[in-house]
């Protein structure tokens, strides 16, 4: 929904500018700088929405409790075989050619677009490719496809082209990755796109976004010269941003390499326990929830008479954000630890129950923004003449619901995986008593959460 208040929305996803100055209500890119509204725009009382969200996650952790004493995912073991004839033609080399041709052949004419286009969003469909077909499709499509992006992904299809023009082979020449780099260098690469997106003076400028897919580029390629294309899995931020949605998908791989349907639940069990892991769904978290507050006339005020200036005291907040979502987490890791016994690794072992809870982040704050801007997109990408703009799907009182349901489902879906590990993990007279730290770090996360849709 269209924010109202007379501040500009100071970052968003490249088309706020950052500038503090009143943009035209109907140019291209301002109304739906974040896809989440303010509470004038949310016809939602806040008491319900609260009192909704905790009875939820009270009941869900009292029935879990009584009810669900033994783990029940089997992570990669599970699924439901799909027909022999199905698979074939997914793996087959040609359907994966024609995949990575497709990416290919889109980010070169994002390039063109930059390269030759107006530095203007508003007439060039560069920016919104990459802040909202890319960043914010790649959600939905993970979640119905899997990761999708491996596929995809240019980056992996030039670092074959150029290997295949060096007659490089692969495996001698390559440096093994170090276990303990683990998903760092995504977490990483996923900080400095937020950075760019919520941050930068000018995200959407194509000087900005061209000096910023040159660097990305470079240093993933001359990283998969040294690692392989392996490197890709881990190292590339928007591979495994993929991958982790994924774990939420119904499609799946078993351990035998069969492409299966299954229960989400077992895809996100399965969800490895690397190094990283903790560090790249808090900067999930944390940016979302920056984006969310960044736009509150406090905040702006802030940026605007910061003697640090506008963007250092951003790039605070941002790491604050972040650092606070970690901290939280880490604490409660600590507490369970210290209620239900030592194990040996208590920050990765329930970091796979943030995973929905990021997705409901995510599908509140940005749902509005990819159903309009993504078609506003494509229109200008396609230079139809006269096509209607594209409207909101749902009303405000729509908007508010889905937004509020996310979030709590995330929270509940987190409670649920959680609980499975606990049982599995510690013994039964601990199992529940140890998921009140878990309980109460849901709870803190839907205050926030909620109160960033309601604020």
């Amino acid at each position: 929904m269209v924010n109202t208040s007379p501040l500009v929305q100071g970052h968003g996803h490249g088309y706020g500018y950052g500038q503090g100055v009143v943009l035209h209500p109907a140019e291209p890119f301002t109304a739906l700088a974040h896809g989440i509204g303010s509470q004038h725009d949310l016809p939602i009382s806040p008491f319900y929405a609260f009192a909704g969200a905790f009875a939820a996650l009270f009941v869900s952790f009292l029935a879990l409790g009584l009810l669900w004493s033994t783990s029940r995912f089997r992570g990669e073991h599970s699924g439901l075989a799909l027909p022999a004839a199905l698979q074939r033609a997914a793996d087959a080399p040609a359907t994966r050619t024609t995949l990575r041709g497709l990416g290919l052949a889109a980010a070169l004419v994002v390039l063109l677009h930059l390269l030759l286009g107006p530095d203007d969003p508003a007439r060039n469909p560069a920016p919104g490719a990459v802040y909202v077909l890319f960043w914010v499709g790649l959600v939905p499509a993970s979640l119905l496809l899997g990761p999708v992006w491996r596929l995809l992904n240019p980056l992996r299809t030039l670092h074959r082209l150029l290997s295949h023009a060096l007659r490089r082979r692969s495996a001698t020449a390559h440096h093994p990755l170090p276990v303990r780099l683990g998903l760092w260098p995504a977490a990483a690469g996923l900080f400095g796109f937020t950075w760019l997106e919520l941050v930068s003076p000018d995200p959407a400028s194509t000087t900005t976004l061209l000096i910023a897919l040159a660097a990305y580029t470079t240093a993933q390629l001359l990283l998969a010269a040294r690692f392989g294309e392996s490197w890709f899995a881990d190292g590339d931020a928007f591979e495994a941003y993929s991958a982790l949605l994924a774990r939420l998908s119904p499609l799946g791989r078993r351990s035998d390499g069969r492409l299966v349907v299954r229960n989400p639940f077992h895809g996100l069990d399965a969800t490895p326990e690397r190094p990283g892991l903790v560090a790249t769904v808090c900067v999930l978290l944390g940016s979302t929830a920056y984006d969310g507050f960044s736009d509150h006339p406090s905040w702006i005020n802030t940026l605007q008479t910061s003697p640090l200036g506008r963007t250092p005291t951003a790039t605070l907040g941002l790491l604050g954000s972040i650092a606070l979502v970690a901290t939280l987490y880490c604490l409660c890791a600590a507490a369970t630890r210290l209620v239900s016994g030592p194990h040996p690794g208590p920050l990765t072992a329930f970091a796979h129950s943030l995973v929905p809870i990021a997705l409901g982040y995510l599908t509140a704050h940005y749902f509005s923004l990819l159903v309009v801007e993504g078609p506003r997109t494509v229109i200008m990408a396609v230079g139809t003449d006269n096509a209607p703009e594209p409207a909101p799907p749902l009303g405000p009182g729509g908007l508010a619901a889905l937004q509020v349901i996310a979030v709590v489902t995330g929270h509940v879906l987190g409670v649920v995986a959680a609980h499975d590990r606990s049982v599995r993990l510690f013994p039964p007279a601990k199992a529940v008593v140890g998921q009140l730290p878990l309980l109460t770090l849901m709870i803190i996360y839907t205050i926030g959460g909620l109160s960033l849709l309601l604020n």
